[in-house]
């Protein structure tokens, strides 16, 4: 992805629209020699996944994603606050639900990318925390961050959490720190920043954004945020999708990492029985 790893860092907010990254994908994807493909995403990656799927169909084969379900509309707050678990999140006190953090981008940028970028290392021990069960039902603290005056209450900088170790190693949080020490935050960031081209650019979309070809969906049981077993968010996918497959995997948001063995099995299964 755009603004990550080895991958190029554009320095503008646009070029972090889904569509550039559906470019990318299919010039990956020629480079390769290859004409179609199953395409496998998470988080950002997956409106990425859908996209290739909604505009360019004869170039997808199959689509799975991890977490993020499809939105045909865009995938951007506007299409999905309507959908916000409201018994959780009422409306006077969470307006916008557990999507707070996206308006915090957009209206603090630099902030938000400074506080990131201050302790790198810390930030990525604090992205990384496995799912937990005791928090079902609960506001997730992504829905107070304009409130609370920043992802740390405010603080110049990511606290110092412990790892957690059942979704990093020692060598994971180095590699991770160095990657991102030398990306910084701004790509990461600013994927939050395409919300109106992205809206645009689905409404491009082929066959009204009707998906005909085999769907995997992995719901996080855990994840508060792309929160899909107790809301409405996965609604639009499931009326959009005419061969969709749905697993639940009971892990937080970062569920290749947290439980690699139940996502390689759930892939493996529909691979076999979609596509053998």
């Amino acid at each position: 992805m755009r603004g990550y790893g080895r991958s190029t860092v554009h320095r503008r907010h646009e070029n972090y629209a889904v569509e550039e990254s559906v470019a990318d994908m299919l010039e990956l994807l020629a480079h390769l020699g290859r004409e179609s493909a199953i395409w496998v995403g998470h988080d950002w990656g997956a409106p990425v996944m859908w996209a290739i799927a909604s505009h360019h169909p004869e170039k997808c084969r199959g689509v799975a994603t991890l977490c993020v379900p499809y939105m045909p509309a865009g995938f951007a707050p506007e299409n999905y606050i309507t959908l916000v678990d409201r018994e959780v999140y009422p409306a006077d006190q969470y307006p916008v639900g557990q999507w707070d953090y996206q308006y915090y981008y957009r209206e603090s940028f630099d902030k938000a990318r400074a506080a990131f970028e201050a302790n790198v290392r810390n930030m990525v021990k604090a992205l990384f925390r496995k799912g937990d069960p005791s928090k079902q039902g609960t506001p997730n603290r992504l829905a107070t961050v304009r409130r609370d005056g920043g992802w740390f209450g405010g603080k110049p900088q990511a606290p110092d959490f412990p790892m957690d170790r059942d979704l990093l190693t020692d060598d994971d949080l180095e590699q991770y720190t160095r990657a991102l020490e030398k990306s910084g935050f701004f790509g990461a960031n600013s994927w939050y920043m395409n919300h109106e081209r992205n809206i645009a650019h689905a409404k491009r979309a082929q066959n009204g954004g009707r998906l005909s070809m085999p769907v995997l969906f992995f719901h996080g049981l855990y994840d508060y945020t792309c929160e899909t077993v107790r809301s409405r968010l996965a609604e639009p996918m499931r009326e959009y999708c005419k061969d969709l497959s749905e697993l639940t995997v009971p892990s937080g948001h970062w569920m290749a990492q947290e439980k690699p063995d139940l996502v390689n099995a759930g892939l493996a299964s529909w691979l076999a029985a979609r596509f053998a």
